[in-house]
């Protein structure tokens, strides 16, 4: 970045396009960053549960958040508004260390994207698969690797035929985690905690029910507003 030509820190686009992007990229931070499947994992902690997921819980957003904020700002920093959407193609460099760094790029993908398909995988497994037997055995192993292996083939077949995957990201995080992480989350404990909590402590719940339902709408109007954009601009397996 250091011997790179003079940058453009500028972002493109008229102002109503950059309202609309920031809001849609607000709904694709929250998808790809949440942590509404925690209390689906909370059976396996340890005791005492609460507090140790505290402890997750502040080591991911302080430790696990700065390598995410050091390569944004850096990256901005090195390359300017133009980069490209996947960093690496701007990097120069050692071609092994490039190679090295899209290898570990591709293995973090593989880990994540096991983690947020398990939902799936459960209900395939119970709806389709057979509860009797072990499940090492021959029959339960192989359906585990065909569906398995089938759904993230469709997965990838899906992300490779549309370029701009993440304005649907945008979408789904506008319709689903906006909605169940922040809206549900707040009126839920509003309704188990309502003869506890004091005026102040109701008015700040309310007021993130309100808002994120708000910001929920506004992003979902965002994200179809970037798919109808983005679908005039690329075609089908675009070489982005």
């Amino acid at each position: 970045g250091l011997s790179t030509p003079a940058r453009d820190y500028s972002i493109p686009g008229s102002n109503a396009s950059k309202v609309f992007s920031t809001i849609g990229a607000a709904a694709t931070l929250v998808f790809s960053y949440n942590t509404g499947m925690l209390p689906e994992i909370q059976a396996t902690v340890k005791p005492p549960v609460i507090r140790n997921m505290e402890k997750a819980l502040w080591f991911q957003f302080v430790i696990g958040g700065l390598p995410l904020y050091a390569v944004t700002f850096v990256g901005y920093w090195a390359y300017g508004s133009s980069t490209s959407t996947y960093l690496l193609n701007s990097v120069n460099g050692p071609i092994w260390v490039k190679s090295v760094a899209n290898i570990a790029a591709f293995f973090q993908t593989v880990v994540a994207l096991h983690i947020f398909a398990s939902p799936m995988y459960e209900y395939l497994d119970t709806k389709y698969g057979r509860g009797e037997g072990s499940p090492f055995s021959f029959y339960n192993v192989s359906f585990r690797v065909v569906v398995r292996g089938g759904y993230l083939a469709v997965n990838t077949f899906v992300a490779a035929v549309l370029p701009f995957l993440g304005d649907f990201m945008s979408l789904t995080g506008a319709l689903s985690t906006f909605p169940l992480t922040f809206v549900l989350a707040n009126h839920m404990y509003l309704m188990v905690k309502k003869n506890k909590l004091s005026a102040p402590q109701k008015a700040w719940h309310w007021l993130n029910v309100v808002g994120f339902t708000c910001l929920a709408m506004a992003a979902a109007i965002a994200a179809l507003r970037l798919i109808v954009v983005d679908s005039k601009t690329y075609h089908l397996f675009a070489d982005l």
